[in-house]
């Protein structure tokens, strides 16, 4: 059995067979970058990344393509209140990203287009629908013809008639029908814009992933991904786009991850519960945050909170203590045992237990369970009476490489400061002095920096509390 993945647009699992044998074109969409990223736009960074390093993990090579919206509404609003251009806040919080997310265990992708550096393209794109007679220019604004797409809808499961209910023309539109939805904005005076055959304007944010995908992937691609809140309308306008165009199938498997909520209430700023990574990481160790998001199926809705933060962070160093006392024991006292086999099949039933879950929709909260099924018979391996080097580098390989599916770090931990050092030092000195209160004062006093000094008979071990 291979992949299985929940299609959103046929509300199904089914089985992963890319267009090209061993290739996936993957593509995600990415922020608007007009401030620090939230906690919201972390998950799915942090979701897409592991099913890209997963499919890596089984041998696909993964064209992996996600964007960023470098202009529209959000960012001239910023631009005008900060006094600055848009360009320059546009490219502060890309920088910004890539810090948070490369923090959070992401990979860079291998594209990261910008909607103003594609805009010759996206000009093209509209053009080429007006032609088709799927768009037309209205007073220097551009609309897509929504009705003239027999199968819009199809991702979000809505007919026209429904979506008709409810659809309005705001004040400023020029569009010939409520459902139409725009491609190209007029500029007003003094924003940002871009020359075009209807004048200088910008586009509008649907179009500009059709044309970055297309640009980069080609007509069709394996896999689109995001939030579940981009199913409709944004990926529905994408499909009505692109297939409109082509004539050729967008995407043939349609990714959403669930929507976070902050202490069991919805994200927004108007509650006060908006949180931003980059707020978030200066308090928490950013992998424990990516633990937290992967112990849930990415489908699932997750609930974020400090207390539910707290066990994730215990939960996660009780993992890396597992691997921790691996490596002390190789380091110190593997003595040579030939009743191996065992236990080398047990570490082998876990890894196939890994890939059956992961297999299934990428089930990420299930591959956490078999971690903790790793470190749990780690530790009863060490409670043996004889231990062998083979066994233990099985463990320790094993940790290795689940960790870095999941892309979650087991690198040891950081340089003591050199005044913790020096404490160190200080204290062990008091030891050899036989000056035990001395001793004793010190190592509370690392307590109280977070530092927990662990004497064993192999010398001092610490650790951050």
């Amino acid at each position: 059995m291979g992949i299985k993945i929940y299609n959103t647009i046929t509300r199904n699992k089914e089985e992963f067979i890319p267009l090209e044998e061993g290739k996936v074109k993957m593509y995600v969409c990415g922020p608007t970058v007009y401030n620090y990223i939230h906690i919201g736009n972390a998950r799915p960074a942090i979701v897409f990344d592991t099913v890209r390093r997963y499919l890596e993990f089984r041998g696909y090579d993964v064209n992996f393509v996600s964007n960023f919206t470098d202009v529209d509404d959000k960012l001239i609003k910023a631009a005008n209140e900060l006094g600055e251009d848009v360009p320059t806040i546009a490219q502060r919080f890309i920088d910004a990203y890539f810090e948070d997310v490369h923090a959070l265990g992401c990979k860079k992708a291998d594209a990261h287009p910008r909607v103003t550096e594609t805009m010759d393209l996206i000009i093209d794109f509209i053009s080429a629908l007006i032609d088709k007679g799927f768009a037309y220019e209205s007073g220097g604004d551009v609309y897509y013809r929504t009705r003239e797409f027999k199968e819009y809808g199809k991702l979000s499961h809505q007919s026209i008639e429904e979506l008709k209910v409810g659809a309005r023309i705001q004040v400023g539109e020029k569009k010939q029908d409520a459902l139409d939805f725009v491609l190209w904005k007029t500029a007003k005076e003094g924003e940002i814009s871009w020359d075009s055959p209807w004048g200088k304007g910008r586009p509008g944010w649907h179009i500009e992933c059709s044309a970055m995908a297309r640009e980069y992937l080609g007509d069709t691609i394996d896999i689109h991904a995001g939030g579940q809140d981009l199913a409709f309308p944004h990926h529905e306008n994408e499909i009505a786009q692109s297939e409109a165009l082509t004539g050729q199938t967008f995407a043939r498997y349609w990714m959403h991850n669930g929507y976070i909520n902050i202490d069991n209430e919805k994200m927004s700023k108007s509650l006060g519960n908006f949180v931003t990574v980059h707020d978030i990481i200066k308090q928490v160790d950013p992998q424990v945050l990516r633990f937290f998001m992967i112990s849930v199926h990415y489908r699932n809705p997750i609930n974020y909170s400090q207390e539910l933060l707290e066990k994730t962070s215990a939960a996660f160093e009780r993992l890396k203590t597992s691997y921790q006392n691996l490596k002390h024991r190789l380091e110190t006292s593997a003595n040579l045992t030939d009743d191996n086999q065992e236990w080398l099949d047990k570490i082998a039933g876990l890894r196939e237990q890994f890939i059956k879950d992961m297999d299934d929709d990428f089930n990420t909260a299930n591959g956490v369970s078999t971690l903790f099924e790793l470190s749990k018979l780690s530790n009863l391996y060490l409670m043996e009476k004889n231990t062998s080097e083979e066994v233990i580098n099985a463990f320790l390989k094993e940790f290795e490489i689940l960790f870095d599916v999941l892309g979650l770090s087991l690198k040891d931990e950081e340089l003591l400061d050199e005044d913790i050092e020096a404490l160190i030092e200080k204290r062990t000195q008091a030891r050899k002095d036989r000056n035990f209160q001395l001793a004793d004062e010190i190592r509370d006093q690392l307590k109280e920096m977070n530092i927990i000094i662990e004497d064993t008979p192999q010398g001092i071990r610490w650790k951050r509390g």
